[in-house]
């Protein structure tokens, strides 16, 4: 999933969208392990997605945080 794709999520839809990585990561790490893993390569695109989302995320909560701040000054 692309950047520009990501910032297009609500927080409610990153925060799925994020489980829904983290799951098919796990799934795809037990295929590596059986050896029935077809492209050895999903597990690092599946890391730096979720690695994305995650930063995409905190991006968002320093941003709220800084507005806030801005407010009760």
């Amino acid at each position: 999933m692309k950047s520009d794709e990501i910032r297009k999520l609500s927080d409610e839809e990153l925060g799925l969208e994020i489980e829904r990585a983290k799951r098919t990561l796990f799934e795809i790490r037990a295929q590596a392990v059986t050896e029935k893993l077809e492209d050895p390569s999903m597990v690092t695109k599946g890391r730096r997605d979720i690695a994305r989302m995650l930063t995409i995320a905190a991006q968002r909560r320093d941003e709220s945080q800084a507005s806030s701040a801005q407010k009760q000054s």
